[in-house]
């Protein structure tokens, strides 16, 4: 289902918005000078026009105009901040896509290893997507191995897939959201719908990890003698 929007009260905001605030300026050094110029150059402006006699209106536009740059310098560094944060870290991809505006819906770490690669799977208007996190040697086997699931369920639905990644043939995780923006529209939302009851299904019994399990996920021995475990 898509997801349902929440209604944020005017207070809830204002807090989201200073906390906002508080991470970009901890993470981003030229913030605080970038908000500084923000609203004082306008507000000069405004000073300057009232002194020259331009009338008194220059002062609620200088305002406004000093509180949409700080609304468009808070926007463009919180998401760089927010990149360089999450570059490097295991399921950022998914939490990423979870975060994207429109109807993509997430299956974290369909697969994955105890190494920390995980391959996500995003259903949407554009089709079945797989986004693959880690080593791409590793990665590389985990998404053949969805495709060939998939492929028995999704019918002429496309599939896309991605490693992330800053090498060749790799897709940034800065560049993620506007790749997946760009992609064709090609399913309606009924089928998106049905796409979504087969896949969540299939992906119901969760797949173990490759690799070594720690002990104790691993299964008790039996007894000797060969009883039967009560």
């Amino acid at each position: 289902m898509a997801k349902a929007e929440e209604k944020v009260s005017f207070t809830q905001r204002l807090k989201q918005i200073g906390m906002v605030f508080k991470f970009t300026a901890k993470q981003d050094k030229w913030f605080t000078p970038l908000v500084a110029a923000a609203i004082l150059l306008p507000l000069a402006f405004t000073v300057v026009a009232v002194l020259l006699g331009w009338g008194w209106i220059w002062i609620p536009l200088g305002v406004l105009t000093a509180l949409l740059a700080v609304l468009i310098v808070l926007n463009l560094r919180s998401n760089t901040a927010m990149m360089n944060m999450m570059e490097g870290q295991p399921g950022a991809a998914g939490q990423l896509v979870e975060q994207m505006r429109g109807d993509w819906r997430v299956k974290q770490a369909v697969s994955a290893t105890t190494q920390f690669d995980v391959v996500h799977m995003v259903i949407g208007r554009p089709g079945v997507i797989l986004i693959a996190e880690g080593n791409p040697a590793r990665v590389k086997p985990l998404l053949g191995e969805q495709k060939r699931r998939l492929s028995k369920v999704i019918g002429d639905a496309p599939l896309y897939d991605y490693i992330i990644g800053n090498e060749e043939g790799q897709v940034s995780i800065r560049k993620l959201r506007m790749t997946l923006m760009r992609l064709p529209r090609n399913l309606s939302g009924k089928e998106v719908n049905g796409l979504d009851r087969a896949l969540t299904a299939l992906t119901a019994r969760p797949q173990m990890p490759k690799g070594q399990l720690p002990k104790e996920f691993r299964p008790p021995r039996m007894p000797r003698g060969g009883g039967r475990m009560r």
